[in-house]
């Protein structure tokens, strides 16, 4: 699976990116609502032994496209992924004071056996089944009560929008065209995701042969090239 070394998606859904491409702004959440109650546990650890009242995170994929991220964290129609320019997106971000950053790491348990790991680490370690989401992490942590925080982003950071490969095509026009009309998203690249319906790929499969019949064949268009050149040589 390709790594991403110049993008950072983020998969999501159509109300959070209106919230986002209008007030230009990206927002970290509450994790403990997350479905992997591990790793809530261990940023509640975290925000706990820094004696903070909130910490708040936010998480994007460092993959190419896959099934797995579309079906669990923007699953449906109204899913869609955000490719953001690594660089310009991280620069954004770390204007804010007190953001941290950083790659997931992934370990197996007989790994962690005498292990203790730092507290600091906390909010970066997740268990190895999960390493194909090959996870980058934005946390913010805070001594006041916070549910959310929007750091200012420019959109000039966003690469393109993938809508949903749920999303039927005559919806999907309709959501383009939504996006472009909101100020500064012009000249915003949105395609609709072909992942699970791709012509090129269909093609490919409808140009299939039977290989033993071509085999077959071959060996006729032998057989009589050698008849011919015989012939030829008498």
């Amino acid at each position: 699976m390709a790594i991403l070394h110049k993008f950072l998606r983020r998969y999501t859904d159509i109300p959070a990116l209106v919230y986002m491409l209008t007030e230009k702004r990206i927002t970290l959440l509450d994790p403990e609502t997350w479905d992997d109650k591990n790793d809530s546990h261990f940023l509640s650890l975290y925000r706990e032994k820094n004696r903070l009242q909130s910490l708040l995170a936010l998480c994007f994929a460092q993959h190419t496209e896959t099934y797995h991220h579309w079906r669990v964290f923007a699953n449906g129609a109204s899913g869609v992924c955000i490719s953001f320019k690594r660089e310009q997106l991280l620069h954004a971000i770390r204007k804010q004071p007190g953001v941290l950053t950083g790659r997931v790491k992934y370990l197996k348990l007989p790994e962690t056996s005498g292990m203790k790991p730092a507290i600091s680490d906390l909010p970066f370690l997740k268990r190895f089944p999960f390493e194909q989401e090959n996870e980058f992490r934005v946390i913010f942590g805070s001594r006041e009560k916070l549910s959310s925080l929007d750091i200012p982003i420019p959109l000039g950071c966003i690469d393109r929008i993938t809508l949903s490969p749920w999303l039927h095509p005559v919806f999907s026009e309709h959501v383009k065209k939504t996006l472009w009309k909101i100020g500064g998203c012009e000249q915003l690249k949105i395609v609709r995701s072909t992942l699970i319906s791709n012509e090129d790929w269909k093609n490919f499969g409808d140009s299939a042969v039977n290989r033993e019949q071509v085999k077959s064949k071959g060996r006729k268009r032998r057989r009589k090239w050698s008849h011919k050149k015989k012939f030829h040589s008498s």
